[in-house]
């Protein structure tokens, strides 16, 4: 990874001003004993270009004469499950959208393409044929050697001391042999990435930890052939390929073994290599012998343990640090280091440089951790789980279960025996939906009954529907009860009015508003793509109060610290307040019962904050929205008062019939009434414009980002946010559109699903997603007149299905018409016009 930073920054001019620093010699961590595969279809489309990128590099080098040991064999990917070859044809499905060659295979032709497989217990196979192996050694070499030969000093056998850094800023390193000044520093230190974020103040979290990871070398088998491809037994963990013709076989056990418990990670490979543990390596070895009868009679060579690093979420991890300007880390590449080095090399080498990059890294950037991440006791508990994921079957809404119950609302509880089943994000516990049937006398008073995490394994109808069914209709027609808790806080003021300055160049959308009020508004970068997503209300003259989405806990203090004057303050209040949300259109009845305030529209208008009264409890902050398009209100309360509010809430509810709600009916609400949402819908390359939300900019005012999308509004937008509707889809026998579907018009592929869910109102599966206007490959102005013209699909695992276009919110029907949701509607489709006139 460093070897790749530096050729990167050397390509791109920087060659005679960087510095290569190795505590022992390069190659020397875990580049040695990698199996060296590299496979281009990821997840993720970003994830794709940058395996692409690593590959493209690696080509470009062999054609030097530069030894890369690559070699273009392909990959024969196993499907033991219909569940798998459904991911298969999903798979290829995508791969229209990424330009990957693939196929899908029946075992008769994996045996053909691999023959000393057995197949009797397979459905299927996917061939990636662009797929090949590298040798991590040589690859390393030659990034180092290309890097000296424009200018990199590399010095090996030197350990870093102390990073250091003036005025939030890095301004030098001190080493074993001396010190060093510079402006940017980048972390590739891989087992070591951890240690490293601890050599700076303030530390630099890099939340990574070691486990154990078996290669098993044979002696040379004689029918293996030098292009035999790599194959991946996916079910069962494991994979194998032929390297100087042995078998070099691996695999990721369900669960893992931490190493290096302690954090002290010896620096030279011998002294790192760890004894073999063949009854750990068993229940791998078992699959081998299945898969590969040949292997029963080949001669072992030996066990190699070698460890590898995992990130909690098993994940790369990339971009700045949000607690140093210009430190960047480039680490947890797993054990996929070819595949990741050369992409993730050149995006942090024009972070370095250009400050930016051309491709959208926020799923993966550093910024998506809190300091829990980095605990070590939290690492050790989660690294037994992750390696497992590397090839998992990931079914929809995947949960983890290690490392839980970490962040709880004070009513967690009260959850609990409500029926709540739990989902995590930023370690906060969010109940997903409520089992009504849920016998509450299973729980004891110590809790040895495990708490229920949420699962849907399949990719068809989930057995929660009827669950979140109920808490849909609850918020339509009666009062459902939320918590939000999760929710992203943060107070911001000034002794004067800074802050409302600093705000108005942060912000696309105008935010001098009155007190009392509240303003959607997105903070772009200057490509006028969103870094932040949130809601502003004027709690006082010189005082803001931010809501944001909750994986933006880190990442928009980092970039509020970025651009912030000293003179504005700015306080992280998220662990403060427990947020409940009610919605529906009898909350003004309910919470009318537990406050004095008068809750009429002339008193207490559509999205405008209060700081009232509920029950015994003062100090809460209300304010009169939802994120849902509901009418209703979210309360911010005080943490000692959250016990005593929601169980008034409850208790006068009753009579309303109230239902808990969890995210999954909240997620339902919003796709339906086609709202965006951040890290889902919207990321650092969208715009306002493109997704239909150029009423929330104000163009009379500067603002960063503002040139970015004067071009666009003069020029026209390449891509438009649409709403899809699902009008052949059987409910219960068909596969549903979980997210990432190819988006079809009048046959031609222009697009791809961000969101996803069952329309319950609709009866009828709902995509929001992004279509362009495709000519030989370039994007053109895409218009309404385009989009409303065409005849829609969505590809869901190879099977089209027709749909409706909607360019706008549609209107849904309720059992009992509101004159008053309806008024709710029309406010928030008006508020470009002014703010004043809402509260007025």
């Amino acid at each position: 990874m460093g070897a790749s930073v530096a050729y990167h920054v050397a390509k791109l001019g920087w060659g005679a001003d960087t510095v290569l620093i190795d505590q022992n010699r390069v190659g020397g961590g875990t580049t040695w004993n990698s199996s060296g595969l590299l496979g281009v279809f990821k997840t993720t489309l970003p994830q794709v270009k940058l395996a692409r990128t690593s590959k493209d590099l690696y080509k470009e080098l062999e054609a030097k004469g530069l030894a890369t040991g690559w070699k273009e064999c392909g990959s024969l990917n196993l499907a033991r499950t219909k569940d798998r070859m459904i991911v298969f044809r999903r798979m290829v499905a995508q791969s229209v959208l990424w330009n990957i060659d693939c196929e899908l295979l029946t075992p008769i032709q994996c045996k053909e393409r691999y023959p000393l497989l057995n197949v009797n217990d397979l459905e299927g196979g996917l061939w990636i044929p662009g797929d090949g192996v590298g040798n991590p050694y040589e690859i390393c070499l030659s990034l180092i050697n290309e890097a000296k030969r424009m200018g990199v000093t590399v010095i090996e056998h030197c350990s870093i001391k102390k990073v250091k850094q003036v005025g939030g800023k890095v301004s030098g390193v001190d080493t074993e042999l001396g010190s060093i000044k510079c402006d940017f520093f980048v972390n590739c230190a891989g087992f070591w990435a951890r240690g490293v974020g601890y050599l700076s103040d303030p530390h630099v979290k890099v939340p990574v930890h070691a486990v154990e990871h078996y290669y098993l070398h044979t002696k040379p088998i004689p029918e293996l052939k030098s292009m035999t491809p790599v194959v991946r037994d996916l079910d069962a963990g494991t994979y194998f390929r032929e390297f100087k013709g042995r078998l070099l076989a691996g695999g990721f056990e369900p669960v893992a073994k931490p190493a290096f418990e302690d954090g002290n990670i010896p620096v030279s490979a011998k002294d790192r290599k760890l004894p073999e543990d063949w009854d750990h390596f068993h229940v791998l070895f078992e699959q081998l012998l299945h898969r590969i009868p040949t292997l029963k009679t080949a001669v072992l060579d030996h066990l190699c343990n070698g460890p590898e690093v995992f990130s909690p979420d098993c994940k790369w991890i990339i971009g700045e640090a949000p607690e140093i300007r210009n430190y960047y880390v480039a680490a947890g590449l797993k054990t996929v280091g070819i595949t990741a080095a050369g992409g993730v090399g050149r995006v942090t080498a024009e972070m370095i440089v250009h400050q930016n990059t051309s491709d959208d890294m926020y799923e993966l950037d550093i910024s998506r951790f809190l300091g829990i991440h980095n605990n070590r006791k939290y690492l050790r508990e989660r690294v037994k789980e992750v390696p497992s994921l590397h090839y998992g079957l990931q079914y929809p809404f995947l949960e983890f279960k290690t490392s839980r119950n970490l962040r709880m609302s004070p009513i967690y509880p009260k959850l609990r025996e409500a029926g709540a089943v739990f989902g995590q994000l930023m370690g906060y516990e969010r109940p997903n939906w409520f089992d009504r049937n849920y016998d509450v006398g299973q729980e004891t008073s110590d809790w040895s009954v495990p708490f229920r995490i949420a699962s849907t394994n399949t990719f068809g109808m989930p057995a929660w529907l009827d669950h979140v069914a109920v808490e849909y209709e609850a918020c339509r027609e009666s009062v459902g009860l939320s918590d939000y808790s999760s929710f992203t806080k943060i107070d911001l003021w000034s002794k004067g009015t800074e802050v409302v300055k600093a705000l108005e160049f942060l912000c696309s959308n105008g935010v001098d508003i009155p007190i009392g009020g509240i303003i959607h508004t997105g903070m772009q970068n200057k490509y006028g793509g969103y870094e932040n997503d949130c809601s502003l209300a004027r709690v006082a003259e010189n005082h803001y109060m931010m809501i944001a989405p909750t994986i933006q806990q880190t990442r928009c203090q980092a970039w509020l610290q970025k651009h912030l004057p000293s003179s504005v303050a700015m306080s992280d209040v998220t662990s403060m307040y427990t947020a409940l949300a009610i919605m529906g259109p009898l909350t003004r009845s309910l919470l009318s019962e537990l406050t004095d305030t008068d809750l009429s529209p002339t008193n207490f208008p559509f999205f405008t904050y209060k700081l009232i009264d509920v029950g015994l409890a003062n100090g809460i902050r209300a304010m009169n929205l939802t994120h849902t398009g509901e009418l209703g209100y979210v309360l911010y309360i005080p943490n000692e008062f959250a016990l005593h509010v929601y169980s008034r809430l409850v208790k006068a509810g009753e009579k309303y019939g109230m239902r808990h709600v969890g995210y999954y009916a909240t997620r339902a609400l919003r796709i339906e009434k086609f709202y965006a949402f951040w890290g889902q819908d919207l990321d650092t390359r969208t715009t306002p414009l493109e997704c239909g939300r150029m009423w929330r900019v104000k163009f009379d005012k500067d603002f960063i980002g503002k040139e970015a999308l004067l071009k666009q509004k003069e020029e026209g937008v390449e891509r438009m946010y649409i709403q899809l509707i699902l009008d052949d889809h059987d409910l219960e026998t068909d596969m549903w559109a979980w997210g990432g579907e190819p988006i079809y018009r009048n046959g031609k592929h222009v697009g791809m699903c961000t969101t996803t869910n069952y329309g319950f109102t609709f009866k009828k599966q709902v995509c929001l997603g992004f279509v362009q206007n495709l000519i030989d490959g370039v994007p053109q102005k895409v218009t309404n007149d385009y989009v409303q013209s065409g005849y829609y699909e969505v590809d869901i695992a190879g099977i089209k299905y027709s749909a409706k276009v909607n360019l706008h919110s549609p209107s849904l029907p309720t059992k009992y018409p509101d004159k008053e949701r309806e008024a709710y509607q029309a406010t928030r489709d008006k508020m470009d016009n002014s703010i004043v006139e809402v509260i007025a």
